[in-house]
C-alpha cells in the first residue's frame, strides 16, 4: 500500500507528540527541528507536559504548546482529542509512540471520521513505522527512521543525518544573561560536571556516592573544579559527595535546564549516570563519560551523542571501579598536562 505524499510546505496545521521524559525529550529535538524545517509556514503545536513546555518554547519552534499531554480521567481525555479532531491538523507526529497515543490516533479514527495523517507507530496510520526491531533502536536513529517513512528525510535539513539538536537555540532565546555563566555561580577555572542522578525508580542506573566522591578527589587534585548538578532528589547524594570532597561546587537544585546547558558548554567534561542532563551536556558540545548498567539499560540504544563520549559500563554499576572511570575522564584529553596513564 503506497503511502500518501507529506503535505510539506503546504501544511497549515501541524501537531508534534512528545510527553517525557527529560532525556528523550531532548533527544527528540533534532527530529523537531526536522519537522520545522518541512514545514516552514505551518503553525505548529506541541503537545506535551508541564516540566517540557518551558525548554520548548525556547526553540521557537512552535506557535503553540499544550501541556495536558497526560490528561488524567475520561472526561480530560476527551476533551484532548476533541481539541485535536476540531485543529484538524493536516498531519501529526508522534514522537512518543507509546500506548497511550497509540490510543489516541485509535480514538482520532473511528468509523466515519477523517483522522489526519499520523506519523507513528499506530497500526493503521498514513506514515506506520513498521520496523520490527524500532524498540532496539537508538532514539535518535528511530526518529530518523520514523522521519523518513513520514516524507522528511536529509535532503530537508541543514547539517548531518540523523537530526541532533542544535542547543545554540537558548543563548538566541534567552540572551547572554550573567547567570549562565560559570562565575554567576562562584567558579572560576577549569571545571567539570558530575551528574549523579538517574530516574528515581531506577535506583540500579546510579553509580554508588562513595565512587563519586573518590571520583571528585581525583578530579580536585588534578586542579579541575568538581561542579555536582541535579534536582532536589539528589540534594542527599551531593551532600555525601561535598562530605567526602570539600572542593566540590554543588550546585544541585540551583541549575534551570538551560543553565546545564550553559554550563556544559563551557565545562571541559562531564560524568554521570544515564540520565537526561548526560544527554543535554553531550548535545551541548561538552565531552563527556557515560556510567551504563548494562542489566538496567543498553548504551547502543541509549548512549548520549552530540560530543565525544566514552562508555563505561558493567552489569551493574557498584561492579564499576572509579580508577577506570578516571582513566576513561584523563582519556578525553581535556585535563591540562593528564595522560590515561597518569
Amino acid at each position: 500500500m503506497s503511502r500518501p505524499e507529506n503535505p510539506g510546505e503546504n501544511a497549515q496545521r501541524v501537531l508534534v507528540i512528545k510527553l517525557s521524559a527529560l532525556g528523550d525529550f531532548v533527544l527528540a529535538l533534532g527530529a523537531m527541528q526536522a519537522i520545522r524545517a518541512k514545514h516552514p509556514k505551518a503553525a505548529i503545536t506541541l503537545l506535551t507536559t508541564p516540566p517540557y513546555a518551558e525548554l520548548a518554547k525556547a526553540t521557537s519552534l512552535f506557535q503553540a504548546i499544550e501541556t495536558d499531554g497526560r490528561p488524567e480521567g475520561m472526561k480530560a481525555t476527551r476533551e484532548l482529542l476533541k481539541r485535536i479532531r476540531e485543529a484538524k491538523y493536516d498531519i501529526v507526529y508522534d514522537l512518543q509512540t507509546s500506548g497511550r497515543t497509540a490510543n489516541y490516533f485509535k480514538a482520532l479514527n473511528l468509523p466515519f471520521r477523517k483522522p489526519p495523517l499520523w506519523s507513528g507507530h499506530a497500526q493503521g496510520s498514513a506514515y506506520f513505522h513498521d520496523n520490527p526491531s524500532r524498540g532496539e533502536m537508538h532514539s535518535i536513529d528511530r526518529l530518523a527512521e520514523q522521519l523518513q517513512v513520514a516524507g522528511i528525510g536529509p535532503e530537508d535539513i541543514e547539517g548531518p543525518w540523523p537530526p541532533m539538536a542544535d542547543m545554540s537555540f537558548v543563548r538566541r532565546s534567552q540572551g547572554d544573561k550573567p547567570s549562565f555563566t560559570p562565575q554567576f555561580f562562584s567558579i572560576n577555572g577549569p571545571y567539570g560536571l558530575i551528574i549523579p542522578g538517574a530516574s528515581a525508580h531506577r535506583e540500579a542506573k546510579r553509580w554508588p556516592v562513595d565512587c563519586y566522591g573518590e571520583l571528585a578527589r581525583h578530579i580536585a587534585d588534578a586542579g579541575v573544579t568538581p561542579v555536582i548538578i541535579g534536582s532536589k532528589a539528589e540534594s542527599s547524594l551531593a551532600a555525601e559527595i561535598l562530605r567526602m570532597e570539600p572542593r566540590v561546587r554543588n550546585l544541585v537544585t540551583r541549575t534551570s535546564l538551560f543553565q546545564i546547558i550553559t554550563l556544559a558548554e563551557q565545562a571541559l567534561f562531564a560524568v554521570g549516570n544515564d540520565t537526561g542532563p548526560m544527554h543535554m551536556a553531550a548535545l551541548s558540545g561538552c565531552p563527556g563519560v557515560a556510567l551504563f548498567a548494562t542489566s538496567e539499560s543498553d548504551p547502543a540504544r541509549a548512549a548520549p551523542r552530540g560530543a565525544q563520549v566514552i562508555i563505561c559500563q558493567a552489569d551493574t554499576l557498584d561492579q564499576l571501579g572509579v580508577r577506570d572511570v578516571w582513566q576513561a575522564v584523563r582519556m578525553l584529553g581535556v585535563i591540562p598536562g593528564a595522560t590515561a596513564a597518569g
